[in-house]
């Protein structure tokens, strides 16, 4: 084994232990939801002898058993994630020779520097220049979509800055390559060194990164009155390539002459009108595919968002192992690792980190031909974005219609990391107006791009439908979580940012799973059923809504009446009950803990704030989807902020809820909260008065439950005075909310 593995590129791992408890666990969690299911459906189809109960609970048991259903079915399609997980071990040292490597090409799209601060996203360009691979195939595109001056300055002075930083990176074998990160701390890092050399050249380096930083800042202001000539809408084509002899008199003077050779560093603002469709995030990317393809061509591609910066000098490496490999080489489409963040807090209350996703779910969908596009940190292969046989003989009329009319893009496809007059050093006039062409807004007129070439348009989350149409058609992918982060990113640290986020996935993933891209329904597919599932869960994961909201009103207004809508206490029944809950509460915590390496308090923030997502982002995202497909809005595309300021960071540091942001997500979480405090109370009286407990004992305890998850809320209203607490009005609208549900809920009760 020791031998074989010398020699191989990559080992994987299947762990059989946990497939086989999570394929057990699957079984008996169905056979119990089969068993609730026929409890259900036996209560309307039994003769009762005490008709006025019966007919007093038909409506609520109603909606709880469609409830049931539909959590029944989300639960089944998220299950083949569990049966089959894998982790995979790379070997880079066994990677041919530098000059037999394919060439990378680097993507990072930015679209407003206010809301993505400049500099951060010029610490993501210079690092993904610093990765740990032959200069002369490395590339970096940055696609500016505001098409703003403060950028493209900036990215100037990141040129700069660069030549001090990649040879010191290089001479040194620094591992934390993202400057920002390494200066903020230089003495803790694992690669710091004690040599007199060392620390003389990090000097140097050190005043360079200090005066770049405040460059880019000097520039940023002079740079906004430039900026307003223009707006991030309406804006002509710009691509320059970014070298000594694209700088001002001033840069020139202050960059390294002994830095060797460089990375192309390519600046894209793609033209942007209002009378032309932009296709948001999709539409960059696919610009960037048609100019970095005429410029260096490179077979693979890297896409990261502008505040992912590369943590680790490795990862294109440890990408290669996979895609060098003969075994599976043909067929892989692209390399997934895992999203993780620099600023996440000891609690992580907004659950950032989605253990469950990157420790659980993806290592299992490895298993089943690998995970869906997650948006950034992927390595893919280019060739998987083209609807084309490139190997067969097209004429020139159907790779047009495709393509567009670029003969150099057309060119393209028959070379693999072609030698250009750009890397070689000499610019070519004609190649930099061509890639202006490939920018313009009329070039994809009538044209397969966005449809059967490229990113996907016509949904926000273009990532996870293209990955479907891909491995439809047969591409597949792999998961690779290392020990060492190989990206960081800035997490949200608002509550109101993160709903916002929200509101555009799970808007954008509701919108596939009704159209006919839906997994389960989608054809032509050479997915097999188990993939498919699991995609469609993907889609329908907004829909938990619907069951949340139903189990967080119904109970607790039947409690408060006493209308028993689970099996007493002494009833048989009541044990599948038990342990459909209490099953599922340990599967999630071993989800969390056990697999992802997670605290108790995360196991309940992660059940905290997946109850607050299903009642504001995963509502108001599907039906902002239902609105958007009816026409009664259009799309929209929000960046999310990544510019956070001291106070909002300080209440997240300190494990405090952010309550600052729209009672449109405020009043459903404070009014289900106030609901169930006040059901509990009013039921608990009742009990003691009818003595009824054998009854109710199982909403009881469930209304113990919803009060545990909604201690922030109560804290918030009761104990907290600062400005990051629930708004009085908030409480007083919730409040009155509540009450409305109480009587009516009496109203419909007694109308039975």
């Amino acid at each position: 084994m020791e031998n074989s593995m010398s020699h191989s590129l990559h080992h994987f791992q299947v762990h059989k232990l946990r497939a086989i408890s999570n394929i057990a666990y699957s079984f008996l969690y169905f056979l119990a939801l089969t068993i609730i299911i026929y409890y259900r459906g036996t209560f309307f189809f039994t003769k009762r002898t005490e008709t006025k109960i019966y007919i007093v609970s038909y409506t609520p048991w109603l909606i709880i058993f469609v409830a049931e259903l539909l959590y029944s079915f989300l639960w089944i399609i998220n299950q083949p994630m569990q049966w089959r997980p894998i982790t995979r071990t790379v070997f880079p040292e066994n990677l041919p020779k530098n000059e037999e490597l394919p060439g990378i090409d680097v993507l990072i799209c930015t679209a407003d520097p206010n809301r993505e601060p400049t500099f951060e996203v010029m610490n993501t360009v210079v690092s993904a220049m610093t990765l740990d691979y032959p200069a002369d195939k490395l590339s970096v595109y940055l696609s500016d979509d505001g098409g703003a001056f403060v950028t493209l300055n900036a990215i100037k002075e990141a040129w700069v800055f660069a030549t001090w930083w990649l040879p010191f990176c290089r001479r040194y074998n620094v591992k934390t390559i993202c400057p920002l990160a390494y200066f903020q701390n230089p003495q803790s890092q694992e690669d710091c060194q004690s040599e007199d050399d060392f620390i003389h050249h990090r000097n140097i380096v050190q005043e360079k990164y200090e005066a770049f930083k405040q460059r880019v800042q000097l520039k940023k202001e002079r740079g906004r009155k430039f900026d307003n000539k223009t707006t991030s809408r309406d804006h002509p084509p710009l691509i320059q390539v970014i070298d000594e002899n694209s700088l001002e008199e001033d840069a020139s003077t202050l960059m390294n002459l002994e830095s060797g050779e460089m990375p192309l560093l390519v600046y894209v603002a793609r033209e942007k009108r209002p009378s032309h469709p932009h296709n948001f995030k999709a539409g960059a990317v696919n610009t960037l595919l048609r100019v970095s393809s005429i410029l260096s061509n490179s077979p693979y591609i890297l896409l990261l968002d502008c505040d992912m910066y590369c943590n680790d000098p490795m990862s294109a490496r440890r990408a290669m192992c996979f895609y060098l490999d003969p075994k599976i080489s043909p067929s892989l489409g692209w390399v997934q690792y895992p999203q993780k963040f620099h600023n996440i807090s000891e609690t992580d209350i907004y659950n950032s980190q989605m253990r469950e996703i990157w420790s659980g779910y993806w290592e299992g969908a490895d298993g089943l031909q690998g995970p869906t596009i997650s948006g950034t940190n992927f390595y893919l292969r280019r060739k998987a974005l083209y609807d084309i046989n490139i190997d067969a003989s097209m004429n020139l009329k159907e790779l047009k219609e495709s393509l567009g009319p670029s003969n150099e893009l057309i060119k393209s496809l028959s070379q693999n990391d072609k030698p250009n007059v750009i890397k070689g050093g000499e610019k070519s006039s004609v190649l930099l107006q061509e890639a202006h062409f490939l920018a313009s807004c009329p070039y994809e007129e009538g044209t397969g791009w966005g449809q059967k070439v490229g990113f996907q348009y016509g949904s926000i989350v273009e990532d996870v439908k293209t990955s479907i149409i891909l491995q439809s058609k047969g591409w597949r992918s792999v998961y690779l979580n290392p020990s060492r982060p190989q990206f960081l990113g800035s997490a949200t640290t608002t509550l109101n940012d993160m709903l916002l986020q929200g509101i555009r996935w799970y808007g954008g993933l509701a919108d596939i799973g009704l159209s006919k891209y839906c997994p389960l329904i989608y054809k032509p597919s050479r997915m097999h059923i188990l993939q498919k599932m699991y995609k469609s869960w993907i889609a329908f994961i907004g829909f938990d809504f619907l069951p949340v909201l139903c189990f967080a009103i119904i109970p607790p207004i039947c409690f408060t009446y006493g209308i028993p809508l689970y099996p007493k206490l002494s009833d048989p029944f009541f044990i599948v009950f038990a342990f459909v809950f209490t099953s599922s509460q340990l599967k999630y915590l071993s989800d969390i803990v056990i697999i992802g390496g997670g605290s108790i308090q995360a196991w309940l923030n992660a059940q905290r704030i997946w109850m607050v997502k299903c009642l504001t982002c995963y509502a108001y995202g599907t039906l902002d989807c239902v609105m958007t497909k009816l026409g009664f809005r259009e799309a929209t595309f929000t960046p999310t902020n990544k510019a956070g300021d001291d106070d909002t960071t300080n209440w997240y540091q300190l494990g405090k809820y952010d309550f600052r942001t729209s009672n449109m997500f405020v009043v459903p979480i404070v009014t289900t909260a106030i609901l169930n405090l006040c059901c509990f109370v009013g039921g608990v009286a009742r009990l003691i008065v009818a003595r009824n407990w054998d009854a109710m004992f199982a909403q009881m305890l469930f209304s113990i439950y919803l009060l545990v998850m909604s201690m922030p809320v109560f804290e918030s209203i009761l104990l907290r005075k600062d400005d990051a607490r629930i708004a009085p009005s908030a409480t007083k609208i919730s409040t009155c909310l509540s009450l409305v549900f109480l009587i009516l809920g009496y109203f419909i009760l007694s109308f039975h």
